[in-house]
Formats: C-alpha cells, structure tokens, sequence
C-alpha cells in the first residue's frame, strides 16, 4: 500500500493521493497556520480507524448469514497533552441496523474486529485504551 503527501503551499493545507488514485484533502487547525479547510491528519487516523472497524463488522455479519443493513460507529477519543500527542483513549459506539439480527452475533463481529481483523486498531492499541459498546436497531 503507498500514498504521497504533498504541501499545497498553502498555510498547512496537504494532499494525499491513495495508491488507489484517489484524493484527500488535510488541513491543520488556524493556530497551528492552517484555515481549517479539511480534517486534521490526526483525525484522519481516527476516521480511517472508524472505516476499517466497519468495514470488518459488515462483513463478519454477511458471512455468518446476517441480514445487516447499516453500520456505524461514533469515535470518541482522548490525546496526549505533549508530543507525540497520541491518542491516549479510544471509545467505539456501534450502532449496527439489520432484520432480525442476533445480538450475540454482532458482539462477537466487533470482538472479531478488534482482536484479529481491524489493521488500524491493532496499532492504536499500542498506545490507546480501546473501549467500545453497541447496540442493535431493527430495520
């Protein structure tokens, strides 16, 4: 997997080109010289966390014959006050939408998730406390 980063030369705007060929757009807050234009690139790292949790927990619930028909999960996080201000906790609320869905069965997707599938949440770990919750919505 590649990307590139460049300044916009611009205050601290960036972007990023995906080895997918696709474009984001980053920018830092206005005390730090940014405009405040696009998310930080730290809150990128939240956000892609975000995806990949998602991402594992519609696709274990498919697999097991689930009937998912949404999924979200609300981050909320906490940082280190001195650099590398890394993300010190990290709470994950699912909201997982389907028919009939088996509540034991999306708890055990996002355990899934979290323990084994999830790239981004097996490195946050190393620095973070890692909490989350769900809950089920009929469709």
């Amino acid at each position: 997997m590649d990307c590139s980063v460049r300044w916009t030369g611009e205050g601290m705007s960036f972007i990023a080109e995906t080895g997918s060929n696709h474009l984001v757009t980053m920018d830092g807050a206005p005390d730090g010289g940014g405009r405040n234009l696009a998310p930080r690139p730290m809150e990128m790292v939240l956000v892609g966390t975000g995806g990949c949790t998602a991402y594992d927990v519609v696709v274990i619930l498919k697999k097991s014959g689930q009937d998912v028909t949404g999924c979200e999960v609300k981050l909320t996080s906490e940082r280190a006050e001195t650099d590398p201000k890394v993300f010190t906790r990290i709470h994950m609320h699912f909201v997982v939408r389907g028919r009939a869905l088996k509540r034991n069965l999306v708890e055990h997707a996002i355990r899934l998730s979290h323990e084994k599938y999830c790239s981004a949440t097996a490195m946050l770990v190393k620095t973070a406390q890692i909490t989350k919750d769900f809950e089920v919505m009929e469709s």
